[in-house]
This record gives C-alpha cells, sequence and structure tokens, in this order.
C-alpha cells in the first residue's frame, strides 16, 4: 500500500477590521480552529505552525506573519498552506495569481483553500478561481471606497476624523468629531508663536520650554493616559526640539478652521501624500481658536523674515550623514565659518542637559579617517587582483530581482485577462458595456506595470553606468587614498560615530579582520 506524502504545513489566518470582515465567522480563533480540524480529518497535514495577521488588510501582502511564512518556506521549512478561502489569504487578485500560479508552484508547495474547494495538489486550479480573486478585491475596493466617502463628508461637515486632536485641544467629551480648548496646553501654544512674533528662532523658543520643564506634545498625551506609540529616541524625556515648534507654528486649526485632507490617499492602498494646498477641505468656525488671525500674522512674518535673512545653502558636505555622537546617538552638525570648521553633538535641538558637545575639527576628523582606511588598506593583500575581480563582476549584467519578476508576472497576467475578457464578450458571456469597462481597467493596470518595469529598467541601467568609481583606479596605482571624498567614504564607511573625549569608532560596511 502506498504511503502518503507528510506535508510540512502553515496554517495562515487572516482578520481586518477594515474590510469588513465578520468578527464572529471570521476571528483568527474561529479560521484557527477550523484549519486545525481539517487537519485532524486528514493527516497526511503535519502541522508546523500558525501564522496569524490579525488587523491587517487583504489589499496587499506586507503583512508581518505573511512575510515570516515566506520567509520559512524559502528556509525549506513549509510545503503546504492552508488557508479557510482565498479571501482570508488576499483580496488583491494580481498578487494572488502571482502567488498561486508562480510562486508556490515554484516552491514545490502544495496549497489549499477549504471553503473555495481549491487545493493544488488535486489539479490545476478551476476557471472560477480568477473570478473569484477579482470578486475579493472588488469587495475589498467598494469597501475601502465607501469609508472615503463617509470621511470625506465628514471632513466637509467640519468634522475631526484623525485619531489625536493637535496639541492645545482635547476631544469634546460628548462628540468624539469636535473639539475642546484644552488651558494647560493652550498656553503654552500661544507662548510659542508669542514668542516667534517677537523675532525668536524656533530652536530659542525650544530651549525656553525646555528650560521651564514644559512637557513636549507627545509626553504631554502621555500624561494624559492616552496610549500613543511612538518611535522616539528620547522616550521619557521632556524635550521639546525645533521642529516641534515649527509644527506647531504651521498648523492653521490654532485659527479655529478644521483642515483635513491633507493627506489623501487616492487608491485603495496607495500611499498617503501631501495634497496641494487647493484639494485641502477647511471649514472656517469649527471650534475655538488659541491664535488670533493678527498674532498668526505676526508670527509668520517673522519666521519669513529670519528665513530670507539665513545664507543660501552649501552643497552636500563631505560628512554629510555619516556623523553620529557616540554617547547619545544624535547626528553631529557643522558650525563654524570658513577657516575654521568643525562638528558637534546635535543634542540642543533636545534640551541643554541631554548630552555635550563632543567638538571636532573638520579638518582633524578628515586626516584621521584618511589614515585610518589607508592602514586598512595596507593590511590587503593582492590589492590589483581583488580590484580587477571587483570591476569584472560590477561588469556582468544586472539578474532581476524577485520584485522585477513579480512585475513581469502580473503584466502577463493582465494581458491574459484582457484576452479571456474578449473571449467571453464573443461569446456573449458579457455585455459590451461590461466588456469595455473591464477592458478598460486592464489597460490602465498594464500601464501602470509597464511604467514601474521601465523605472526597474531605468534603475538598473543607472546602477551599472555609476558603478565606475574613478578612486578606485587611483587605489590600484597608488597603493593607498591620497585623498578623501564622498565617493570613497559612501563606498566604504557605514557610520563615524565621535565621543567627548576625541575618540573615533569607524563603522565600515566591509568586514574587518
Amino acid at each position: 500500500m502506498e504511503t502518503k506524502k507528510k506535508y510540512r504545513t502553515a496554517l495562515y489566518c487572516r482578520l481586518s477590521r477594515d474590510d469588513g470582515d465578520k468578527v464572529e465567522s471570521d476571528s483568527i480563533v474561529a479560521q484557527k480552529h477550523m484549519l486545525e480540524d481539517y487537519c485532524a480529518l486528514n493527516p497526511e497535514f503535519t502541522i508546523i505552525s500558525l501564522y496569524a495577521d490579525d488587523g491587517y488588510t487583504g489589499t496587499n501582502f506586507n503583512r508581518p506573519d505573511f512575510q515570516r511564512m515566506l520567509t520559512d518556506i524559502e528556509k525549506g521549512e513549509i510545503d503546504c498552506v492552508i488557508v479557510k478561502d482565498l479571501s482570508r489569504f488576499g483580496r488583491d487578485y494580481i498578487d494572488i495569481g502571482f502567488y498561486l500560479e508562480r510562486y508556490f508552484p515554484a516552491k514545490g508547495v502544495r496549497f489549499v483553500a477549504i471553503n473555495d474547494n481549491v487545493d493544488s495538489l488535486k489539479g490545476p486550479y478551476d476557471m472560477m478561481l480568477p473570478l473569484k480573486n477579482v470578486f475579493n478585491a472588488q469587495y475589498a475596493k467598494d469597501t475601502s471606497d465607501k469609508v472615503r466617502k463617509s470621511f470625506h463628508a465628514k471632513m466637509r461637515r467640519g468634522e475631526f476624523v484623525s485619531a489625536f486632536p493637535p496639541y492645545g485641544y482635547a476631544k469634546d467629551e460628548g462628540n468624539k468629531n469636535r473639539f475642546v480648548v484644552d488651558p494647560e496646553a493652550a498656553k503654552n501654544v500661544l507662548k510659542i508663536f508669542e514668542g516667534a512674533a517677537s523675532g525668536m528662532s524656533q530652536r530659542k523658543i525650544a530651549d525656553l520650554l525646555n528650560k521651564e520643564g514644559v512637557l513636549s506634545p507627545i509626553e504631554y498625551k502621555h500624561s494624559k493616559g492616552i496610549p500613543l506609540s511612538v518611535n522616539k529616541k528620547y522616550r521619557g524625556t521632556c524635550y521639546w526640539s525645533d521642529s516641534a515648534v515649527a509644527r506647531i507654528l504651521k498648523n492653521e486649526m490654532y485659527l479655529g478652521r478644521m483642515v483635513s485632507n491633507r493627506y489623501p490617499s487616492d487608491e485603495m492602498h496607495g500611499k498617503h501624500r501631501l495634497a496641494p494646498r487647493g484639494e485641502w477641505i477647511i471649514v472656517e468656525g469649527t471650534h475655538e481658536p488659541i491664535v488670533s488671525p493678527e498674532l498668526w500674522d505676526a508670527a509668520h512674518r517673522s519666521v519669513a523674515q529670519r528665513r530670507n535673512r539665513k545664507p543660501q545653502q552649501e552643497k552636500t558636505g563631505l560628512f554629510s550623514g555619516f556623523l553620529r555622537c557616540g554617547d547619545c546617538g544624535c547626528a553631529l552638525v557643522k558650525m563654524g565659518g570658513h577657516s575654521k570648521r568643525y562638528f558637534c553633538c546635535a543634542y540642543k535641538a533636545y534640551g541643554a542637559a541631554a548630552c555635550t558637545k563632543h567638538a571636532i575639527n573638520e579638518d582633524v576628523l578628515s586626516d584621521a579617517v584618511l589614515s585610518d582606511l589607508n592602514m586598512m588598506i595596507g593590511q590587503v593583500k593582492h590589492l590589483s587582483d581583488l580590484a580587477e575581480k571587483a570591476c569584472a563582476k560590477k561588469k556582468q549584467p544586472h539578474h532581476q530581482g524577485a520584485a522585477a519578476h513579480h512585475v513581469s508576472a502580473m503584466i502577463s497576467r493582465v494581458r491574459r485577462l484582457k484576452r479571456t475578457v474578449y473571449e467571453e464578450y464573443r461569446a456573449g458571456a458579457v455585455t459590451r458595456l461590461e466588456y469595455v469597462r473591464q477592458k478598460a481597467e486592464y489597460d490602465k493596470q498594464e500601464s501602470e506595470l509597464l511604467r514601474e518595469s521601465e523605472r526597474r529598467t531605468d534603475d538598473t541601467a543607472h546602477r551599472e553606468e555609476s558603478s565606475e568609481q574613478p578612486w578606485v583606479d587611483n587605489l590600484v596605482r597608488l597603493g593607498k587614498l591620497e585623498t578623501l571624498d564622498r565617493d570613497v567614504l559612501k563606498e566604504t564607511v557605514r557610520e563615524i560615530h565621535v565621543y567627548d573625549d576625541g575618540r573615533l569608532e569607524l563603522h565600515y560596511l566591509f568586514r574587518q579582520g
């Protein structure tokens, strides 16, 4: 009797509160029990791990546990994936097609969608599968459009639709879509505008607030028990920065007007972008103002005058982006004039007590880095041979990565769908109106994918053209570096840490020792 193959199985569950999923029937726990029961009735499946993305949309595959599952597939630990149905796997029919028709077969992974009677081991996918994927994608798109329209209607009524009101306001307990003045924070907002109007710089205003021990907007929210997740180096501090002051000075809500739709997303899972001011939704008189129009104008006139007095920015400096304080981790900024330039820690943006100066002269820094690089180069044997091999490797054509293959697969799939809908139209299965609508949608998708493919090709060509580095030829010819420039730094150095005692710590891009 033939023994059935044992499949190392991944159980995948997904739930999103935003795309209309029913919590009772599609909860993560309910999906998990269903998948485990299915495996119990089919002993060829050996459960290796459960992967669950709770609260993630199905319109893209940038989900933490889905990506973890792909990593385990790449490691060879998984050769079967089971889901409740296709909508739990995803709702973007193009990406679903890539995984089901290209990626999983290439990796030898069996795919099972229980409720849709899909099992890749039992033969090719049926003809209804692409249609189910389209329905799932359309369902998510329709729900997303409804949510967006609902939000826009609220915005036009002057209602607040974001999670947190701006610093200086609190949500109205009787109406979460409106807010009222928070007197404790509002007095600091006034202080910022009055300071700017009097000619103070944003840095000086921040220093003043820090000296007075005023909690920053984020720490103030924490003190009020608001569970705000923050990716900030100085957690637990009360430091104000000049950028925080600048954000307050630019916020028109302090004039008593509701400003919405500044960062819209036009597509279902498109990126948020800063819209032109003409696209903002501004409703006057929605709440009590903190700042008068006269004070607003005076503050902005003063800021504009200070900006006009600033000298024109120089080109990118030699060490720009490479220097970090060895103690607090802040970037180092350039100070001084043309004759004596030096770098120091930007700690003052977070208050004078945050760190110390960590000053270092630019010429001393440049000589030290050049000397250390040459010492490392001096330890390399057969430098010419290594350089020739590196050059030969750079001249080899770049192979397309997984992302490029994905784009190519999606282009093929869209073209196949276009042919299919045309054949259905010729056979009388769809009306001319429906055919025209679907064809226009596929044409749009194909055009966007072709642009993406061209962009990737241009990027690859640019990398190949820019791979030649003149300093490499000089290095091979002289056996050492004579000067230090940004090309050398970008090719060799990741970061340079500067300590208060003048000690340097260089972190290279290559392995040392």
